[in-house]
Formats: structure tokens, sequence, C-alpha cells
């Protein structure tokens, strides 16, 4: 059998000479640049989000909802996302617990933040952030999750923000017949984040819920858990919170020999001071070199040796553009600082980016 391939249609045709002329007027920038700008959030761009709403939680924490770029893959309940965000010139990093429902009607997805002292980003994010405003996204992550089979019996442990992954999991838990119990720590009643909403599920049976309120009952004692749920030991337990609390719960957990039934988060902030020059890995060849701040990556990874893709030089081309695995670099166009912390790959331009410190380069 002979198959012809259609003949191309005269409005096809005239779009794609339109489009080669477009690419050789606006070279060496392509059309596919400009709409970038245009429409952040299309689908062969840099993942983004745009920021459509944000709601008070309490009087330290917001809800961000954000409508992710086409190129979102979705998300498990318990998942972290990682968000870039520019914060007084310098692009910032961090990692939050998806907090909602994963089929949403308008396909947006939610962070909640809890503001935390001297914390950069959280206290931005909480207090200045404003709808409208694109940050940059990374794909879900994080196997802090239910898993495949939900078990019959489920507790969870959380203390302030760590509630954040588990009522990710509640929101979407469809499961009517398991027995969930969640045990949450907080200073006060006023400081529970989605307070509300958790007794809500208590007086509809959907959950039972511990409530410690350490300002009034002290700090939640791992030892005695076993007195706020008698079967505690029994249940398959999920817990996130301060390392503290997390430390004393896996002993817990292993001496009764149940270590195998405790599932815990960690949030571990990365802080990166940004200075002026530092040691500079190529971590394609282990190649490490000192870099003065007021040299280009591109530069220092050549005088080293190191085979570095470039074009322009002059930051038009992007044909030098590589990750950014860890650290600081400065743009020395407008000198503000970008920083990544490990597992973050933001692509930077070598040729008018220098080091802010020291960092990591996948070359």
């Amino acid at each position: 059998m002979t198959t012809t391939a259609p003949r191309p249609t005269v409005v096809g045709a005239l779009q794609a000479r339109v489009t080669r002329l477009a690419e050789w007027v606006t070279t060496p920038l392509v059309p596919a640049d400009y709409l970038d700008v245009i429409d952040p959030l299309r689908s062969s761009a840099d993942l983004r989000g745009r920021i459509v709403a944000i709601h008070p939680e309490t009087r330290d924490a917001a809800t961000l909802v954000i409508k992710p770029g086409r190129g979102w893959r979705g998300h498990t309940p318990g998942q972290y996302v990682r968000i870039g965000v520019d914060v007084d010139g310098v692009r910032q990093w961090r990692a939050y617990s998806l907090t909602s429902e994963i089929e949403r009607n308008d396909g947006c997805i939610a962070i909640t933040v809890k503001a935390i002292p001297d914390g950069t980003v959280s206290n931005h994010l909480v207090r200045r952030a404003t709808a409208g405003t694109i940050i940059q996204l990374d794909q879900a992550a994080g196997d802090f999750t239910l898993g495949a089979t939900v078990p019959a019996k489920i507790l969870f442990v959380t203390a302030g923000s760590g509630i954040t992954p588990v009522m990710g999991m509640l929101r979407n838990l469809t499961d009517d017949g398991a027995d969930v119990v969640v045990v949450h720590s907080a200073p006060s009643a006023d400081d529970v984040i989605f307070g509300a909403e958790l007794r809500m599920m208590a007086a509809q049976k959907r959950i039972r819920l511990v409530e410690q309120h350490t300002d009034t009952d002290g700090m939640l004692d791992m030892e005695r858990l076993g007195d706020l749920v008698e079967d505690a030991t029994e249940r398959e337990t999920w817990a996130c919170g301060p390392a503290p609390m997390l430390d004393a719960l896996e002993a817990r957990w292993t001496v009764d020999g149940i270590a195998d039934r405790l599932h815990t988060e960690r949030f571990r902030p990365t802080v990166i001071d940004a200075g002026d020059g530092g040691a500079v890995t190529f971590t394609a060849t282990g190649t490490t070199v000192d870099a003065e701040g007021s040299q280009t990556l591109l530069d220092a990874g050549e005088a080293a040796g190191v085979l570095m893709p470039s074009g322009c030089r002059m930051g038009i081309c992007f044909g030098c553009v590589a990750p950014l695995r860890t650290g600081a670099v400065r743009d020395l166009r407008t000198g503000d600082v970008t920083t990544a912390s490990p597992g973050d790959n933001v692509h930077i331009q070598t040729c008018v980016s220098a080091a802010a410190g020291a960092c990591e380069i996948a070359l």
C-alpha cells in the first residue's frame, strides 16, 4: 500500500514562510524567545506559574493559588514543589508542600507557606507577594505519600507547618473506610494552619483530631503519644515537623520494632550567602577554579580548559546557557543574584554571569 503525504495548504505554506522570515529578521533570537515574554506559561518555555490568589490562613501563614504553565505534569498528594521567586533582585528557590486537590476545576495548584523569623522567601510570599506575579516552577517531587494502597489505619503526627503535606493527603483521601487520626501541635488554636477545615473534618467523622496547644498544654511528648492515641503503634504513621520531634518519634518507633511503619518528611532550609567571586566547580569534568567577581563563568571555564558552549558572548543568543546546580551567581549586566539549592538546576547564561560565592555548574 502506498501512502502519499498530504500536500501543504496555502495557509500552512504562508505561515511557514512568515515564520522563516521572522526568524531571519530577529536573529539571533527566534520568535519563540519573544513568545516567552508574551505568554510565560506556554508549554515550550521553562516551567513557570502565575500566582492568581493569596488566602491568609493564620497570622503568619498563607496559601498561594498558582496557575502552572502547560508543561506541569501534576502531582501526588504529599509531594512538594520547588519555586523560584525574585526577592530584592535575587532569584531564590525554595520547596513547599502542595496542599491542593489534584483535580481542581481551574487547573491550579496551591502551596501553603508559613513565614519564619528571618525567612527571606517565606516572609516575601506571605506578606509581600501579589496576585499576577510570575514565578519559576519545578516539577513535583518527593515520596512522602500514602502510596498506591491506602492503609486501613493511619496516624498523622505533625507540628507547625508540618501539617501542609498532610493536608494535601487529607484533601485527596477518598477512601471512606480509612480510620484516620491526626495529632497536631501548635502554640494555640489560632495558630493551627487549616484549623477550621481540620475541625470540620473531625465534626464530619472523616478524621479524629487531637490538638496539642503548646502555650497551655506544653510540648508534644512522643513517649506519651500512646496516652493520646491508644493504638498509635498499630497504625501506619506519617510525621512532619521540627527535627527534635521527628528524632524522638523515630527513636520510639525503632525501640518498638516498628520503624518500617513510620514515614517522615523533614524540612531542610538551605541558606546561601552571596559574595564576590568564589570557587566554581564544573561537575562534568570535576574541574574547580577560583573565579573573581568580575570574571564571567564562561571565561573562567575556558581558562581552566573546560569545553564551554558559547555564541555571541554578549548575553544575546543564549548559546552559553547551562544549569546552575547549587550556589550563587551574579548577572554582570544588572547585578542581580541568582541562587540554587541542590537539585534546582537553574539555567543561567555563563557569558554574562560571575561567581557570587561557591557554585557548581553542570558542564
